[in-house]
């Protein structure tokens, strides 16, 4: 039994909290602390079991380790902004507990995302005889999961990896993003890079693109290629990766917005002048678009991400598609949650349960696809995220 402080009361950390709360049997005990903490008591007021709250700024490094003093959790799931994952790291190294988020590092000042800055963390972590485990979301998370399990079970080496995915869903919003506004437009607008032959190649935004037929009646969607960091990781730790590739699914309104906002200059994150203040454009826009926590109980259809894996098993090719599909109105139903915070927060409290049992637990810095995949697999389908498997699959990808 685990005492668990989770950091972060938006979308994501409503779902962590929820789904924490489940499993009693493991987290006994569940703080939750944000910057406003009105935010993680309307989170507690849903929940039929108590759950602590708390104020922090998690940019505040010794505002950080007193809470953890304070609460002297076991380990802390931070699922507040990726621009504080090192001050979140720097607090529990000093308290002495272990670490767990959902995205890679991003400077707030740099639309650039990168693991270099976290796994620069190893020799500490694992001096101090604490784990941290990175990107333990969906895409990353999930996906790198999948592409584990696909290395483990069906192939002797892989050499081409396309993760997808796919949001068939509708919140009948003109534009509204499903994750931070923030964190999500400057992962879209940056530059795209994907693997191939030894490199990462860069080319421009959303500059490539295909369309793409789920499974199980979900709908055929334009998908773009574009950079995701779970392609860092996953490169490094399967070498024989002759290509590897990330797709997303943008709907037309989706994009026309984002091309106007950019043209008249709403995505910068460069400081202007705005009656005798700096503002940055871009989190103006985020005060003025929709809560993505907001938008639960008005989404409708489903997800789909996965992995196409190729390779070679006994001297042969062969292709496996891994993947979850998952329903905004069940999400919401179970956790006052749409899917895509659903799908992000079910496998960080997976990655938390598997800490804390013991199954991945091990000093240092960790990616998921370094671990066992099949305990984190198992919980999927006891869990909410059910994955299946199509053996050879008909996909072709552009490149």
């Amino acid at each position: 039994m685990a005492k668990v402080l989770i950091i972060g009361a938006g979308g994501v950390g409503g779902v962590v909290t929820h789904k924490c709360a489940q499993v009693p049997e493991v987290f006994s005990e569940i703080v939750l602390a944000s910057r406003t903490e009105s935010k993680c008591k309307a989170i507690a007021a849903q929940i039929d079991r108590r759950i602590e709250t708390a104020q922090v700024d998690a940019d505040n490094v010794p505002e950080l380790v007193a809470l953890i003093r304070r609460v002297q959790p076991d380990m802390v799931i931070h699922v507040a902004l990726p621009y504080q994952d090192l001050t979140i790291m720097d607090a529990c190294l000093e308290a002495g507990v272990h670490y767990l988020d959902t995205a890679n590092y991003e400077p707030v000042d740099t639309a650039k995302f990168e693991y270099g800055w976290q796994w620069a963390y190893q020799d500490r972590f694992k001096e101090a005889g604490l784990m941290a485990l990175l990107g333990s979301g969906f895409d990353p998370g999930a996906t790198s999961v999948f592409t584990a399990y696909a290395a483990k079970h069906y192939f002797d080496e892989i050499h081409e990896l396309d993760i997808v995915d796919v949001n068939g869903g509708d919140h009948g919003y003109a534009f509204a993003t499903n994750f931070n506004p923030e964190i999500n437009i400057r992962e879209v607008t940056a530059e795209c890079r994907h693997w191939q032959d030894g490199q990462f190649i860069t080319t421009p935004a959303m500059s490539l693109h295909q369309s793409f037929t789920c499974p199980e009646g979900v709908g055929s969607f334009n998908i773009y290629r574009m950079y995701h960091e779970e392609l860092e990781s996953l490169t490094r730790h399967y070498p024989t990766l002759r290509r590897a590739q990330f797709w997303m699914s943008f709907g037309d309104s989706y994009l026309k917005h984002l091309e106007v906002l950019g043209n008249v200059g709403m995505t910068g994150i460069e400081p202007v002048e705005f009656q005798g203040q700096q503002i940055v454009p871009l989190q103006f826009l985020k005060q003025l678009l929709p809560d993505p926590s907001t938008l639960g109980p008005r989404t409708k259809g489903r997800t789909c991400i996965g992995c196409i894996v190729r390779g070679s098993k006994d001297g042969r090719q062969r292709t496996v598609y891994v993947y979850n599909i998952c329903d905004h109105e069940t999400c919401y139903a179970e956790v006052q949650s749409q899917a895509i915070s659903y799908t992000t927060g079910v496998p960080a409290m997976i990655g938390a349960k598997m800490m804390m049992q013991g199954q991945w637990m091990a000093p240092g810095v960790w990616n998921l696809e370094q671990l066992d995949p099949d305990p984190f697999m198992a919980d999927m389908n006891t869990h909410g995220l059910p994955f299946s498997v199509i053996d050879e699959p008909d996909y072709e990808f552009r490149s």
